[in-house]
């Protein structure tokens, strides 16, 4: 295949980025050829753009038959990804979808099986996978630099969001609009290279997540969640969008030191014999391994959009290996849907989640939601 031809549904400001840059050609192997979104508005100002070097649909469905793309990228809400993912497989078309993958584990399963099912290459936008601060860790985490894995600790609060943002839509911060709050529209990123770097998914969480808290909205917006991992580690992750300033500060512990990223750098508190070694042979009480400390050095860049969009192109035209394949976004979804499923039952949740039960609640707080009594669902 010469060129990937490339269509993009929903032309908001996501999907209207993607598209400019492959219009400038940013992407090797890769051609605009179609987009499509429902509000005419946009098409319009899409045409008048692009002109007649991009088709325009207002259907997706008929996008997807038009015979005039061989991969599409989904840029529309949260409820939709699943659903038109499917549609696209169907029609034989490669896929890479935005974050999150979706709302609920049991909806992005099904996207899942579609995809598997297609033999399409099948991606997620996760781009923060090519920033070289997290694919650093990553490579020390395998590599065993770190040694075994003993607590991991993030905290994530520098979302801020003021009352002006949550009213600039009135599908915003509702059950029936996102579907969730900060776990599923600011964090997704987070949660997913939470356990992308460390390997590790928690067989179990508490959580305790506040919903409008100091803000006139449905959704969680202040999270703080302790999670076991299988072998004997723990974990914490903290989150809110109302915190001014914010932090975000990324910690690993383990058997060889101790890992921390922040301020967009790398710290490495590194034992000179590993901690276990130590304990095992030390005799003074108060004795505490050697330790050297270092900033870990990174290179530059790597954070853009396109260079997912590059990685998939380049895996449906040479076969390359996917860094951020899209099977692996139902990962990040299922710890947010642990974190609300523990709050709404007041409980300990052990992972893989009931993800019937989480449907269940998830539809309640929908039925609930503003919007839907205003009738916009």
């Amino acid at each position: 295949m010469d060129k990937v031809r490339i269509g993009i549904v929903g032309l908001g400001n996501m999907g209207t980025g993607h598209a400019q840059y492959l219009i400038e050609g940013q992407v090797e192997g890769a051609i605009l050829t179609a987009v499509s979104d429902i509000g005419e508005e946009r098409l319009a100002l899409a045409r008048q753009r692009w002109g007649d070097g991009v088709r325009v649909y207002a259907s997706a469905l008929e996008m997807y038959r038009s015979g005039e793309i061989d991969g599409v990228l989904l840029c529309t809400p949260h409820y939709d990804h699943p659903r038109q993912a499917i549609e696209a497989f169907e029609c034989g078309l490669h896929v890479l979808v935005e974050k999150p993958a979706g709302v609920y584990t049991m909806q992005v399963r099904e996207m899942n099986e579609a995809a598997a099912r297609s033999g399409k290459v099948y991606g997620i936008m996760y781009n923060q996978r090519a920033n070289p601060l997290y694919a650093k860790l990553k490579e020390l985490v395998s590599s065993g630099e770190l040694g075994e894995i003993r607590r991991t600790n993030w905290i994530i609060t520098d979302w801020y969001r003021p009352q002006a943002y949550y009213n600039s839509g009135g599908w915003r911060a509702t059950w029936a609009g996102e579907g969730g709050g900060v776990l599923i529209n600011q964090d997704p990123h987070q949660l997913d290279l939470w356990q992308w770097t460390t390997g590790l998914m928690p067989v179990r969480m508490r959580a305790f997540c506040s919903f409008g808290k100091h803000r006139d909205i449905e959704v969680e917006n202040d999270v703080t969640t302790y999670v076991e991992y299988e072998n004997g580690a723990t974990g914490v992750f903290v989150t809110s969008t109302y915190e001014c300033p914010g932090t975000n500060r990324y910690e690993i512990s383990a058997d060889r030191g101790k890992i921390v990223i922040e301020d967009d750098k790398m710290t490495f508190w590194r034992l000179r014999q590993a901690e276990s070694e130590f304990n095992r042979t030390n005799t003074q009480a108060f004795a505490q391994p050697e330790c050297w400390k270092f900033e870990i050095p990174i290179s530059a860049g790597g954070t853009r959009h396109k260079d997912i969009t590059q990685n998939w192109t380049n895996a449906i035209r040479l076969g390359t290996p996917l860094l951020a394949p899209g099977e692996e976004g139902i990962r990040g979804l299922m710890l947010s849907n642990a974190m609300l499923l523990s709050t709404w039952m007041d409980d300990w949740v052990k992972l893989p989640i009931d993800e019937p039960l989480f449907y269940e609640k998830l539809q309640e707080r929908i039925a609930a939601s503003s919007l839907s009594a205003k009738g916009a669902v």
